[in-house]
């Protein structure tokens, strides 16, 4: 295997390696706006919506009842010779979507690792993801079929971009430095969802204003999304470089059986680096937690604590923006403390927010914005430093398959929180008891993260270590 040195000092100097790393921010602004307009936001309850009147529609023709109305109606619709109530699309989609990922994004990482194309990869996954989300632009009538297929082409360039983007960091950041870095990124992330969400919830709310219809409103977000999330990759392109030769000389159809290759050295060889496993292992506890507080959040207010959507939407962008901030405070503190500690600090207050949570009491939405105030503190600096921290343990020459790992192990072990969540609200009746039941998985994650040695990890990579870990 053929790499030339991709050390952060073999890339130019200092000002050179600072235009890279505030281009490589740029594509945490850019990409944002998927996750937080379309797949949050937006897209579930419109595509819910489309799938409902399809159904109503397919009742009428046949001269059945009407449709009950609720989160489940009765009127199925059928995907893939399945059977079942509109209402559940969503949660469907999701779950085939991310079982879609499981299975692509390994191949994806091991090809950028084997090509080290990542550049080119990163603007095709980019561009392709980015004209799938303003065509979903064009979902309308019964085409619920046409935004099934556009959100999962649209969810696999995603994943697939974030783990090209991911690789990028140890190449152009010193170990040093990578912890600030990717702080960095992950709060420009927040500060541009939260923008792109602004401006497009106010169209939505203002549509009369400007003749539109709420569901044209909403079209008109997707292709503001896509637009968004295309015009701002091209600054990361500009500024990002190639730091290694490739592993193969394949070209063509070849290169897909060479990332196969090269995914099975990766699998062979992880077993030689068990710490970077046992951290891997405890981030994908703890984030567990994470994206489940960050998904339930607006059930538990809905259902359990009765405030109206508008309160709801406020919340969110109470989280983007204060997230921002608490990106900027967990990059200081990763700069004072070490990146292990401050992510230890930013699970007991995980844990003191999610106690917070079920004292809040119900129609108090100062109350809620306070409490979302606090993940927002938090949200997007544990992942951002967890994602340092695991790239100073990654062996060089392989970031994007590691990488890919991460993402897939995330997303593998995604469904372990939500199931608690509902099982206790199920077996208990209350909503308060299953929110306070997430914090066995800060818990478990802040022991576990103890007992690694990041340290002897990072050496045992092949990694220099860095001032404060």
């Amino acid at each position: 295997m053929s790499v030339v040195d991709s050390s952060p000092e073999s890339a130019g100097t200092t000002p050179d390696r600072r235009r890279e790393q505030l281009g490589w921010c740029w594509y945490d602004w850019a990409n944002s706006v998927f996750p937080t307009s379309v797949a949050t936001v937006f897209l579930s309850g419109y595509l819910t919506a489309v799938a409902k009147e399809d159904a109503r529609a397919d009742v009428a023709r046949n001269g059945a009842d009407a449709c009950a109305d609720g989160p489940l109606t009765r009127c199925d619709i059928s995907l893939f010779g399945a059977h079942f109530p509109a209402g559940s699309l969503w949660g469907y989609l999701l779950s085939i979507a991310t079982v879609v990922q499981v299975l692509v994004l390994p191949v994806m990482g091991a090809i950028a690792d084997r090509t080290q194309n990542k550049k080119r990869m990163l603007g095709a996954f980019a561009f392709v993801g980015a004209a799938a989300t303003m065509a979903l632009g064009l979902v309308s009538g019964a085409d619920w079929g046409l935004g099934v297929g556009l959100f999962i082409l649209g969810n696999i360039c995603f994943g697939s971009s974030v783990v090209v983007y991911y690789a990028f960091l140890p190449e152009i950041a010193t170990p040093d430095e990578r912890d600030a870095v990717s702080a960095r990124g992950w709060a420009f992330g927040y500060l541009g969802g939260g923008v792109a969400l602004a401006v497009q919830l106010a169209l939505f709310i203002g549509h009369d204003a400007i003749g539109l219809t709420e569901g044209s409103a909403v079209r008109v977000a997707f292709v503001l999304s896509g637009l968004w999330w295309a015009g701002f990759t091209l600054i990361p392109l500009a500024r990002l470089k190639q730091h290694q030769a490739p592993h193969g000389r394949e070209h063509g159809a070849g290169v897909i059986g060479a990332g196969f290759k090269e995914l099975g050295q990766t699998f062979r060889s992880a077993r030689m680096f068990p710490l970077t496993l046992a951290f891997l292992f405890t981030y994908l506890i703890y984030t567990d937690g994470i994206s489940t507080v960050a998904n339930v959040s607006a059930q538990y207010g809905r259902d359990e604590l009765k405030l109206d959507e508008t309160v709801l939407i406020s919340t969110i962008l109470i989280v983007q923006f204060v997230a921002f901030f608490g990106g900027v405070l967990h990059g200081w503190g990763a700069k004072r403390w070490g990146a292990k500690r401050t992510i230890q600090v930013s699970l007991v207050v995980w844990i003191v927010v999610i106690g917070a949570a079920f004292f809040v009491q119900a129609g108090q939405q100062f109350q809620f914005y306070g409490l979302a105030a606090g993940i927002g503190i938090v949200l997007g600096g544990t992942n951002a430093l967890s994602r340092s921290l695991f790239s100073q343990m990654v062996p060089p020459g392989r970031e994007a398959q590691y990488f890919s790992l991460y993402e897939v192990g995330e997303r593998s072990t995604s469904w372990l929180g939500p199931l608690v969540f509902a099982g206790v609200g199920q077996a208990t009746g209350s909503f308060r008891l299953a929110i306070i039941s997430l914090v066995v998985f800060f818990v478990v994650g802040f022991v576990l993260l103890i007992f690694v040695p990041v340290r002897r990890a990072i050496e045992a990579s092949g990694n220099p270590v860095p001032v404060k870990v």
